[in-house]
């Protein structure tokens, strides 16, 4: 499959700043190992379940189907996202003190020189376009986007109850606050239409498609609210697709506040982590894949339900309740320092969401 094109892509081709279009993006000499990075993936979450299930009961997120599409339909794609991966893992290493692998001096006798990339240590706010495509006038309520925005709150910023109170002693000191706040004052662009289910294939994202054009991508996260079909909960973009329909798709029955074990709003809080770079905690393959995370356990697939702990796959316990994995809404209720510094690196002075901070005040 096309993943095997990635491995065959020279390695010494490490790509620079990632904020830039693709012609823009040059070729550096330093040093980080991207040997292990993919961007295809050919796996199929229905043969690496660890837990039967009715199909009602299973979380179906399409993010992963979708960035297969992409790159398929977007020369340059798979670059773009190399690109990204180097500015990831250069600034996670530079955060490293010295001596740490990966976090030393460079040995280069003729490195090329790179400016140090600004972090960026403040609360990240984000402003938010939610785009609502329903059948009537309200079917989307309110209260529906006010008890989304505050689960996304609660979630990036370790608020979910459930935290404290539930997460295994040997992941304790993993849990992370993002220090991510979403706007609770988004704008909201509804529109009615007939149409009944608007599928995978962004046509939600299009005005000349009956759906809605996404407003600013470089400054807001839009998200669209709509009935998708195929039993598909949600679906995202990753860092380095295409601008136009770069945000995150929910269907109207797991938007925010509703009924069901995916009726808490989590569906939204792992969309939003893929548009924050993050993969999928089983790494979308078996032992052998990663999420590109260094402190969640390696898996082989992912689980469903409401998992009883431990659940061991690939030597270790898999950690279900992270939101990236696809458990119940209520069972999921914790992310990782290493998926924090992963998703902070998109907001250094060099990555890709960059644009997101006013840089004059920082």
């Amino acid at each position: 499959m096309k993943h095997n094109i990635s491995k065959l892509i020279s390695l010494a081709l490490l790509f620079s700043a990632c904020n830039v279009s693709d012609s823009e993006i040059s070729i550096n000499k330093q040093e980080i190992d991207l040997s292990d990075f993919f961007v295809y993936t050919t796996a199929d979450d229905s043969k690496n379940a660890k837990m039967t299930n009715t199909k009602d009961s299973r979380r179906n997120c399409y993010t992963m189907t979708n960035l297969n599409r992409l790159l398929d339909e977007n020369p340059g794609l798979e670059q773009s996202m190399y690109a990204i991966e180097y500015q990831t893992r250069k600034y996670i290493a530079s955060k490293k003190p010295s001596g740490t692998p990966g976090g030393g001096p460079n040995t280069d006798p003729n490195p090329t020189p790179e400016p140090d990339p600004v972090p960026y240590t403040g609360v990240i706010t984000i402003p938010l376009v939610i785009n609502i495509i329903e059948q009537y006038y309200g079917q989307v309520t309110d209260a529906q986007v006010e008890s989304q925005i505050a689960i996304l709150n609660e979630d990036f910023n370790n608020l979910n109850p459930n935290t404290s109170k539930k997460v295994p002693g040997e992941f304790a000191n993993r849990v992370a606050d993002f220090e991510i706040t979403f706007s609770d004052n988004p704008t909201i662009i509804r529109k009615t239409s007939s149409k009944a289910s608007w599928g995978t294939r962004d046509a939600m994202k299009s005005s000349k498609k009956g759906g809605i054009d996404a407003t600013d991508p470089a400054h807001n996260l839009n998200i669209w609210v709509c009935q998708i079909g195929g039993g598909v909960l949600g679906y995202a973009q990753f860092p380095g697709g295409p601008s136009a329909t770069d945000g995150v798709v929910i269907g109207i029955d797991y938007f925010g506040e509703t009924s069901g074990p995916y009726g808490d709003g989590r569906t939204a809080t792992h969309e939003v982590g893929h548009w924050l770079n993050l993969r999928h905690i089983w790494g979308d393959g078996g032992c052998s894949y990663d999420d590109f995370v260094q402190d969640t356990p390696t898996s082989d697939g992912p689980n469903y339900g409401c998992p009883i702990y431990p659940i061991v796959a690939c030597g270790s316990n898999d950690m279900t309740m992270n939101y990236m994995d696809y458990v119940y809404d209520d069972c999921m209720f914790m992310f990782t320092i290493g998926q924090n510094e992963r998703s902070r690196a998109l907001f250094a002075s060099d990555g890709y969401r960059s644009t997101f901070i006013d840089w004059t005040s920082n």
